[in-house]
């Protein structure tokens, strides 16, 4: 009667199981300790064949024949309670309540119900503890609302964990939490997006960009949308920000660094996704003005769909730069923009999806020459303790921010090298901005 248990090392489902929570499940100690109630009574079937064996001669409440043991679960967990049972030839067929609830009043249970043969069966239930921590737990097996034998063996609770949502790469995926029986997983692109050209630093307001010196923000998940919209990831070395998972509302908030753009003509974004099926998907983009206001006055929105030019396409990287004077196509909405304190992002029906470069300017480019005295070295790049800045040209302003726009270090000089003291910055990616004559260099540099 009593089954060897085989325990696999393949898992072919997208859960996993700790270990047992119940002790002498198998009542192969001969006695009914650690089980309790007025069933607990262990018999031998023969050659240590141990089974727990009640015999329900009256039939009464389900709690009145009772077979129980005190475990810890804990709330909010799935488990999973797995035994075997059946009765006696006699009896033929009978059901009995089982499940996993509280050891005090009030007493509150979850429960199944499981009709036994005279053929052992295992019997496998999953429960999802709610009524809190307030008292303590226990497995539940009530055998008084029927009469006739009950035998019990092999009882084990264990938790379920879900392998697809651990943070471990186990079961059968194929990375952490994705592939195989959990959600395909997210391929990212491999290229960054395509580098911003060099412009007058007083022709362009860069919300987000490793290419010019960004604005100060507020952080990423623009109120509306809630915490935890997007996260920001490298792609090729280039600071980039990815949606993620499920959400369709999204975008940057400034709103301690409101910004008047009346005086910039074009708005630039860059957009990367990598759904199959485009039908529905859209990418739209707005410049919320709030008008000297608390929230939201008007929008300024560009958008991108199946229908519109630039069109969506999958597996490469989407520039869309337009004019804000533009009305129709793919800018509606009010041209209001004295006030703009935050960036909207909406993708609808879009999966996967990752945007860098949004800024706006005025059109303007340096010139050849501009951009080459423009240029400024660093090294040694990365940097521990001193990150030395060599340039030509007079009347120069160097900074460094950080990538949330924050200013770590300002100076102006005149001299051609410049050795800035780095050791007490954080490690991460700054940006080095050099206004040399009036002309900007954005360079990255990398602080280990």
């Amino acid at each position: 009667m009593k089954k060897i248990t085989l325990f696999l090392s393949l898992i072919l489902c997208s859960y996993s199981f700790s270990q047992n929570l119940v002790s002498n499940g198998g009542f192969q100690t001969g006695t009914s300790a650690p089980w309790t109630g007025n069933a607990a009574n262990v018999v031998d079937l023969g050659a240590g064949a141990y089974v727990n064996q009640a015999n329900v001669t009256a039939v009464g409440n389900p709690y009145d024949v009772n077979l129980s043991q005190n475990i810890a679960l804990e709330n909010t967990k799935t488990y999973e309670l797995s035994f075997d049972a059946f009765t006696d030839s006699a009896t033929g067929t009978r059901t009995m309540i089982v499940g996993l609830g509280q050891n005090n009043a009030p007493y509150i249970a979850l429960t199944a119900t499981s009709t036994l043969t005279a053929t052992s069966q295992t019997f496998t239930y999953q429960f999802t503890v709610n009524y809190g921590e307030a008292v303590g737990d226990r497995v539940i097996f009530d055998m008084g609302a029927a009469t006739g034998y009950v035998f019990i063996d092999n009882v084990s609770v264990v938790e379920v964990v879900n392998t697809c949502s651990n943070g471990v790469q186990d079961g059968t995926e194929t990375g952490i939490d994705c592939g195989g029986s959990c959600s395909p997983c997210i391929v990212s692109p491999t290229v960054a997006a395509p580098t911003p050209p060099a412009r007058p630093a007083a022709d362009v307001v860069s919300i987000y960009s490793d290419a010019y010196s960004n604005i100060a923000m507020t952080n990423f998940d623009a109120g509306w949308c809630g915490g935890a919209a997007t996260t920001q990831v490298q792609i090729a070395g280039n600071n980039t920000l990815r949606k993620n998972s499920g959400v369709v509302c999204h975008g940057i908030d400034f709103q301690t660094n409101r910004q008047n753009l009346t005086s910039f003509t074009h708005i630039h974004f860059d957009y990367y996704i990598t759904d199959t099926d485009l039908t529905g998907d859209v990418f739209n983009l707005k410049l919320v003005n709030f008008n000297g206001g608390s929230s939201e006055s008007s929008a300024l929105e560009i958008n991108t769909n199946g229908g519109t030019t630039p069109q969506l396409v999958a597996n490469q990287w989407v520039s869309v730069d337009v004019p804000i004077t533009a009305l129709g196509g793919v800018v509606a909405g009010n041209l209001a923009r004295n006030d703009v304190a935050q960036i909207g992002i909406t993708t609808a029906m879009v999966n996967n999806v990752w945007y860098d470069n949004i800024y706006l300017h005025k059109n303007t480019v340096l010139s050849n020459s501009d951009f080459n005295l423009s240029k400024v070295k660093l090294y040694p790049n990365p940097s521990k303790n001193v990150l030395n800045i060599e340039s030509v040209g007079d009347s120069k302003e160097i900074s460094i921010t950080n990538l949330l726009g924050q200013k770590v270090y300002s100076t102006s000089s005149n001299n051609e090298l410049i050795s800035v003291d780095v050791s007490t910055l954080q490690s991460g990616i700054y940006i080095v901005n050099a206004i040399i004559d009036g002309n900007v260099s954005s360079t990255k540099f990398i602080k280990e």
